[in-house]
């Protein structure tokens, strides 16, 4: 209370006072003003940084299997989709290596069945000499006989299934070289640069293409290590493109290696859903805007609601009709308006128009459209 009443005998020796001949004091006098309700904000101070469009996935496509190639189905600068075929190797020999191994697969089989038969034979002939045991033509050497060659029968049965397990893996192993023959994309991407040619041999593992996925594109920046406590997973910020666009953009990773020469740290962001439908590329560059602090909400006012008089700042309110004069200690600014620390509250009334020739008490009427 005593500051206001300070305050108040300050700006009345400033203020001119009311010329003679006028019905009452100016304190008297209604004034008509604007205002501008004071209220609660996030602080959204940023600092510009640097970044670089960078791709998720992007290198080279190589071959599974070594050949030659048959055919290039593809170019620098084509834009592909996924499984789509890049380049095709010669298949003739894996195509004539199938058909042999789907004849060994089909004589393991027979096989299976012919020992399957002769097992069933020698059951049977022991079954038969089993059924003599009470006679006097029955034999116990050859009882014995027998049934050991049941058991030998037995085992070419699993031999035998062994054997066609075996070719029917070689067949699927064949399978797999004739589909591995279609080099195909891993990813929708654009072709960047071709590494071989229709004639050319491509040993297992050599290089067929190279290609990027401009769909898929993350955020590089370079970020000073003081402006890293104010940023983790998750975080949103703004970027603006190469057109002035602005975009959102959210804080993916963090790498925590610090580059030694320059004090910065990458950092990944992810951007939103939209830059999809634009023309970008790799390692374009972004303006990437980050806070200058943690996330804080501050009480605001609008700028031209402060007033600076002899190193005093205050502001005037509109409350109840009449103007009430507020000391305030301002802070950052935040967009078109003040950070105040002390002296009013979210929803008071802060005038912005009139406010230079007010007095503290005067009776006030906000105007329409305030």
């Amino acid at each position: 209370m005593m500051t206001r009443l300070i305050m108040a005998a300050m700006l009345a020796l400033t203020l001119p006072l009311a010329l003679p001949g006028t019905p009452g004091a100016l304190a008297q006098q209604a004034a008509a003003v604007g205002v501008d309700e004071v209220r609660m904000e996030p602080l959204s101070q940023t600092v510009p940084v640097i970044g670089r469009l960078v791709a998720r996935q992007s290198g080279i496509v190589a071959a599974r299997i070594g050949g030659p190639v048959a055919d290039m189905r593809v170019s620098v600068g084509d834009r592909v989709q996924k499984g789509d075929v890049l380049a095709l190797l010669d298949t003739a020999r894996l195509e004539r290596q199938r058909a042999l191994l789907v004849a060994e697969a089909a004589e393991t089989e027979a096989q299976i069945r012919l020992a399957e038969a002769q097992l069933t034979l020698r059951r049977q002939e022991l079954a038969r000499l089993e059924g003599l045991k009470n006679s006097v033509a029955f034999s116990k050497g050859r009882h014995e006989d027998q049934r050991q060659q049941v058991v030998v029968a037995q085992t070419s049965v699993g031999a035998a299934m062994a054997r066609n397990e075996r070719a029917l893996a070689n067949l699927a192993l064949a399978e797999i070289d004739l589909y591995d023959a279609k080099v195909r994309a891993p990813y929708g991407g654009v072709v960047t640069l071709e590494h071989t040619e229709t004639g050319s041999y491509v040993p297992v593992g050599g290089s067929v293409v190279s290609m990027l996925s401009d769909r898929k594109l993350e955020i590089e920046a370079d970020v000073p290590a003081t402006r890293i406590p104010a940023l983790e997973a998750g975080v949103v910020i703004t970027i603006t493109l190469d057109d002035g666009s602005d975009h959102q953009a959210v804080v993916r990773a963090i790498v925590p290696e610090e580059n030694p020469l320059t004090r910065t740290r990458q950092v990944r962001f992810t951007p939103d859903i939209a830059l999809n439908g634009r023309v970008l590329a790799v390692n374009q560059s972004v303006v990437v805007h980050l806070p200058q602090g943690p996330y804080r909400e501050v009480v605001t006012v609008h700028k031209d609601a402060v007033i600076t008089r002899q190193g005093q700042t205050f502001v005037y309110l509109a409350a109840d009709g009449k103007a009430d004069i507020r000391p305030v200690q301002t802070g950052a600014a935040v967009g078109g308006r003040f950070e105040v620390i002390s002296g009013v509250a979210p929803g008071d009334l802060a005038v912005i128009r009139g406010n230079e020739r007010l007095r503290p008490g005067q009776a006030v009427t906000v105007a329409d459209g305030s």
